[in-house]
């Protein structure tokens, strides 16, 4: 009973710690919310008007009242955390075509004209680079609110285009005018695939298909050189280190054909099934005439999507996406590994290759250098991989007639193609082409030394005496010391059958 009672006291004085503790955290997480909102040095504020009431934006912003309320209420990590830029582009490009498309639908030619002429700011990228779009990924799983920040942003701007007051919704409202004939649960969607389908083909496979086309030509130079083949990392028999390379330009050109495979399954456009894929509030061939002009203004083969209630409720088509830069990461690991290792020594390592030396490796060892190319590449590579993790579980998360994962979706795809691209010097396969791929020299003499040392090359005289006494030679050679050759003659084979059987140029191929 004591024990109790006591156990029942910590329990009590405890309670009223965390109390005490949750108490003084809503005091310190209100002030910091309310010290980032304040003014700064005279900062002015405008008042905005949402369906929930009134709030302060700051004057020299174009979102509106809901950007700001997601401001406030998602305050998750620092710009790093923003929604991805290749998304708000690709909500341009959807907003602009859907202006003009409905024109056809009973929008005023004038507002339509200020909103196609807001977008192109928002395309271009300037309003993003200004923190018009401040919004994080860690929002509503629909995209409502990077939605809404769009819709505002490009509200304000035609508004300021036409001449009127920032805010005042007229004559151009957010809602009725940009996001006529539209829902979030379609519109971020289609921004998706929009995003993911520009970037596969302006970045990922012009940046894969160089480096394959780099490994291609080295192929083709070291085509001559032959060498020992390696399997279980154990001495196997020759092979050229020409076609040792091809293997990797094959596994680049199989990647890029599972890209080319999945596209048409990125160009079906969810917009059009507005909130749960009936397409209430839309019109007859709204649909087909806003992926048609999105189609001309990418020129990339959009088209409505078949099925509305698939394209809103299931990412698969981005879970299928991501499964290709997934096994695209796994292909590229095993170059840059293969690569690392072929090249490691310089004099105590298989040292076959002479990779590029591009830094100091080390702040004790003079004379160090690494292969950093080879490691950075595939600490991209774990981080695609692991960003599969999550596309997989986002993808899962389809409840009924919408998918509620869709930012964490979009940032992984985005960020695992950003990553294997070629656009930042520091990552990706154009750094690994021209910093690593590109300088790689064969070590002529390594390769000779180890090929002619390796006991695998009596395979060739299996066809002539049989695998088992073959094999005999081989076992003495290692126990003994010596050379195939030696405990071949011992084992009755004439000098001139060993020259003529074991010639390693007449076994990198079918007879």
């Amino acid at each position: 009973m004591l024990g109790l009672r006591l156990r029942r006291g910590i329990f009590k004085q405890n309670r009223k710690q965390c109390q005490q503790y949750l108490s003084q955290s809503k005091v310190l997480y209100s002030k910091n919310s309310n010290e980032k909102n304040k003014a700064k040095g005279g900062e002015k504020f405008r008042i905005e008007k949402d369906t929930m009431g009134e709030l302060k934006v700051p004057a020299d912003k174009l979102y509106g009242a809901q950007t700001m309320r997601s401001k406030i209420n998602f305050p998750i990590g620092d710009i790093a955390e923003r929604m991805p830029l290749p998304v708000i582009k690709a909500m341009g490009i959807l907003k602009k075509a859907c202006a003009e498309v409905n024109k056809d639908y009973g929008l005023d030619p004038k507002i339509s004209e200020a909103i196609s002429c807001a977008c192109e700011d928002v395309i271009s990228g300037k309003y993003y680079k200004k923190g018009h779009f401040p919004l994080v990924i860690w929002q509503t799983g629909s995209g409502t609110q990077t939605n809404m920040n769009t819709n505002e942003v490009i509200s304000n701007a035609a508004i300021r285009g036409m001449g009127g007051e920032l805010g005042s919704k007229k004559p151009v409202h957010p809602n009725d005018h940009v996001n006529k004939s539209q829902s979030s649960n379609d519109t971020f969607p289609t921004a998706i695939h929009i995003s993911v389908g520009m970037e596969l083909n302006n970045r990922l496979i012009p940046s894969v298909t160089h480096l394959r086309d780099v490994i291609v030509c080295k192929s083709e130079s070291f085509e001559d050189i032959i060498k020992i083949g390696r399997t279980h990392l154990m001495d196997a028999v020759p092979l050229t280190l020409g076609q040792e390379f091809s293997g990797y330009a094959q596994q680049l050109t199989n990647g890029l054909d599972r890209i080319n495979t999945c596209l048409p399954r990125v160009y079906q456009l969810a917009l059009g099934g507005t909130a749960v894929g009936t397409g209430l509030n839309t019109h007859k061939g709204f649909a087909e005439k806003v992926a048609k002009r999105v189609a001309e203004l990418t020129k990339l083969p959009f088209v409505k999507a078949p099925n509305f209630f698939e394209a809103l409720a299931a990412r698969d088509a981005m879970v299928e996406v991501h499964g290709i830069l997934n096994t695209i990461a796994v292909s590229l690991m095993k170059i840059a590994n293969d690569i690392r290792l072929l090249g490691s020594g310089p004099r105590c390592g298989l040292g076959e290759l002479k990779l590029p030396e591009n830094e100091p490796g080390s702040s004790i060892m003079p004379g160090k250098v690494n292969p950093t190319q080879c490691e950075s590449f595939t600490m991209i590579c774990a981080q695609v991989m692991g960003n599969q993790t999550a596309v997989s579980i986002g993808g899962a998360n389809g409840h009924f007639q919408l998918n509620v994962f869709m930012p964490l979706i979009a940032s992984n795809v985005l960020r695992s193609i950003r990553l294997l691209d070629d656009h930042f010097p520091a990552d990706g396969c154009m750094s690994f082409s021209k910093s690593c791929v590109e300088g790689i020299e064969p070590n002529k003499d390594r390769i000779n030394k180890i090929m002619n040392e390796s006991l695998m090359l009596v395979t060739a005289l299996n066809p002539h005496i049989g695998y088992d006494k073959a094999a005999a030679i081989a076992k003495s050679a290692h126990a003994n010391g010596t050379t195939l050759k030696d405990e071949a003659i011992k084992a009755g084979i004439t000098e001139e059958q060993f020259k003529e059987w074991v010639n390693p140029k007449e076994m990198i191929g079918p007879k």
